[in-house]
C-alpha cells in the first residue's frame, strides 16, 4: 500500500526558491506532502486540483498578491486551511487576510518548530472544518470567523481562569493576530470578558476569560 495515499496535503504557493525548498523539507520532516507552485495562478489551480488539507501563501508576490489569492481560493473552497506567510506584523494587516478568509499566520523569516506548530494546529482545523461540514453545521459564523478555529480558541479558554492573548497563543499554537482578532468577535458576542489586571507600571495588562453572565 502507498503510504503517500494518506498524507496531508499542503500546497505551497511563493515564488522564491529558498522558501519553497525549505518548506517542501519541513512538510516532508513533518510527514506531509508539499506541492509547490511558484506563483499565486499555478497555486490558485494546484488548490483545485489537488484539494489540501492547508494552503501556505506568502503575502508578496508579482502576480496576485497573497490577500487576493487567499480571496480566490476561499471562493471555492470553505474548508481548507490558509496560512499566510509574511513580515508584517500589524494587526490592520492580519484584520483584512482573516477578513478574506486567511485561517492564521507565520513571520518570515521561517522557524521550522514554529512553522511546524503552525501547520499541526491548522490541518487539526482543516479536519474539524471539514467534520463540520459533513454534519451540516454552519463552518463561518461570519467574514473570516471559521467555526472550528472559534471552538479551538473558546474550548482552551474554558480550560484557564483568565489568559493574556500571549497565553492565549502559545496554548493554541496560533499566531498573536489570529487569536487577537477572534477574541475580539468573542468579546463584541458577550462571550468572553476582559479582567484587567493592576499593580504594574503603565497601563494595565489584560487577560480574557469565558464571560459567566
Amino acid at each position: 500500500m502507498n503510504k503517500s495515499i494518506n498524507k496531508k496535503k499542503i500546497v505551497i504557493i511563493d515564488d522564491e526558491p529558498d522558501i519553497q525548498y525549505t518548506i517542501k523539507e519541513i512538510c516532508e520532516y513533518g510527514g506531509w506532502e508539499g506541492i509547490i507552485a511558484k506563483n499565486s495562478k499555478d497555486g490558485y489551480e494546484l488548490c483545485k486540483k489537488t484539494n489540501p488539507n492547508l494552503v501556505i501563501v506568502d503575502y508578496h508576490m508579482p502576480d496576485w498578491d497573497g490577500l487576493t489569492t487567499v480571496k480566490k481560493i476561499r471562493e471555492f473552497n470553505k474548508v481548507v486551511s490558509i496560512l499566510v506567510l509574511t513580515v508584517d506584523e500589524r494587526q490592520e494587516i492580519a484584520e483584512k487576510f482573516i477578513a478574506a478568509g486567511a485561517s492564521d499566520f507565520a513571520l518570515k523569516p521561517i522557524r521550522t518548530p514554529d512553522l511546524i506548530s503552525r501547520i499541526k494546529i491548522n490541518i487539526m482545523i482543516n479536519e474539524m472544518q471539514e467534520n463540520y461540514e459533513r454534519e451540516r453545521k454552519q463552518i463561518f459564523i461570519e467574514k473570516g470567523i471559521s467555526k472550528a478555529t472559534l471552538d479551538v480558541i473558546c474550548n482552551y479558554l474554558s480550560q484557564h481562569e483568565a489568559l493574556t492573548i500571549d497565553e492565549i497563543t502559545k496554548g493554541v499554537n496560533l499566531a498573536y493576530q489570529t487569536v487577537h482578532r477572534y477574541i475580539q468577535y468573542l468579546i463584541e458576542e458577550g462571550v468572553v470578558e476582559i479582567i484587567p489586571v493592576y499593580g504594574q507600571v503603565g497601563r494595565p495588562k489584560n487577560k480574557y476569560k469565558i464571560s459567566t453572565m
